[in-house]
């Protein structure tokens, strides 16, 4: 099987950076060019429909060179080392949406209340619910590579979730922003986001990968065609960031306190996630190289859909937008101190060194 990543690149280590200066650049657009961006903003798919056509064509130009890397085949063979699997799952389902549920309605519904105010509050609890039901999909494997995970095992870890994601993300966003923030969540919103966002690129890509392997090989696609995709992926994110932003001006300028508040509760949950997975790796006895990607999966998001998906609900200038693009900010330093943990705590598993992992799906 073909390398999945090669490394980090600079725009991956320092993601955290251009997020930042996209805010700077978004917000000065959103001040000193209103009526630009109030133009943006109004285009639509249809009336009311709060899917914005510039966001949502850029958001595509993300996700489909993603799904390109999905091989679906790779998960015939998990069978062999089926417990690291089956962790990943269990807290990437189970636990993790669940409990950014129960940390946004302690901090945004209580603690952080009289600085916020409830319609906000209400606000931010669905925006980190949203992030926290989207388990990672392509920048695990720049984690997975850092912390010398198995790269052949966070392939099928990803594919699964991808699968799974696809029936459960929309009941459980529904259940769990309804119950902790008390907003209404139109669940045929919530179905056209996944279809939009997930099902219609997904296939794309899955066709496009064996119609392509087929004809030009593994080596070929992962190296030539996929290396084509990633100025594109790049740009088109900067890009949506940057009318995020814009959109988003006036609340950020008015409320700048509250991006710090939001990525309070977004890395407790980062940290508690890939504590529990990591730990109930070591319990059952998984090796190092199948523990640490699943540690990692679970503690980082697909914000790509995320972002889209709170867009979809609630518009791009809401408090909801405003916390997914929030877990952008903070996900890269926060990864990279999970990845570090690891890595320093490697010998903590049995044949952390040996390698056995990389047998797990070949």
């Amino acid at each position: 099987m073909a390398k999945v990543v090669i490394g980090m690149n600079v725009f991956e280590r320092y993601l955290s950076l251009w997020v930042a200066l996209c805010m700077g650049l978004g917000v000065t657009i959103g001040l000193v060019l209103p009526s630009v961006t109030g133009t943006l903003r109004a285009m639509e798919f249809g009336s009311g429909s709060q899917i914005n056509i510039p966001i949502a064509v850029l958001i595509w130009l993300m996700i489909y060179p993603m799904m390109l890397k999905i091989d679906f085949g790779s998960i015939k063979r998990a069978g062999r080392k089926p417990k690291g699997l089956l962790i990943t799952v269990v807290v990437n389902w189970l636990v993790k949406p669940f409990s950014m549920a129960l940390l946004g309605w302690l901090f945004f519904n209580h603690l952080f209340l009289p600085l916020i105010g409830q319609e906000l509050a209400s606000q931010y609890i669905a925006g980190v619910i949203i992030l926290a039901a989207a388990p990672c999909t392509a920048m695990v494997f720049v984690w997975s590579y850092l912390a010398k995970g198995d790269p052949g095992y966070t392939l099928v870890q990803v594919s699964v979730n991808d699968l799974i994601m696809l029936v459960l993300f929309a009941p459980i966003v529904k259940l769990l922003v309804t119950g902790a923030s008390g907003l209404e969540v139109p669940f045929s919103v919530l179905l056209y986001s996944v279809l939009i966002f997930v099902v219609v690129p997904l296939a794309l890509g899955s066709i496009s990968r064996a119609l392509l392997i087929r004809s030009k090989g593994i080596e070929w696609f992962e190296k030539k065609f996929l290396a084509r995709f990633h100025p594109i992926t790049v740009v088109a994110l900067l890009a949506t960031l940057v009318l995020i932003f814009a959109f988003q001006a006036d609340n950020i300028t008015l409320r700048w306190f509250h991006v710090l508040l939001i990525a309070v509760p977004i890395t407790i949950q980062v940290y508690f996630n890939s504590s529990l997975t990591y730990g109930l790796m070591k319990l059952f006895r998984v090796d190092y190289e199948v523990a640490a990607p699943g540690a990692l999966i679970g503690a980082s998001n697909f914000f790509e859909l995320a972002v889209a998906t709170a867009i979809a609900l609630y518009g791009p200038g809401s408090g909801a937008a405003l916390a997914t693009v929030v877990g952008v900010l903070v996900e890269v330093p926060v990864m990279l101190s999970v990845c570090t943990m690891c890595l320093a705590s490697r010998e903590w598993y049995e044949g952390g060194t040996s390698g056995a992992g990389a047998e797990a799906v070949r």
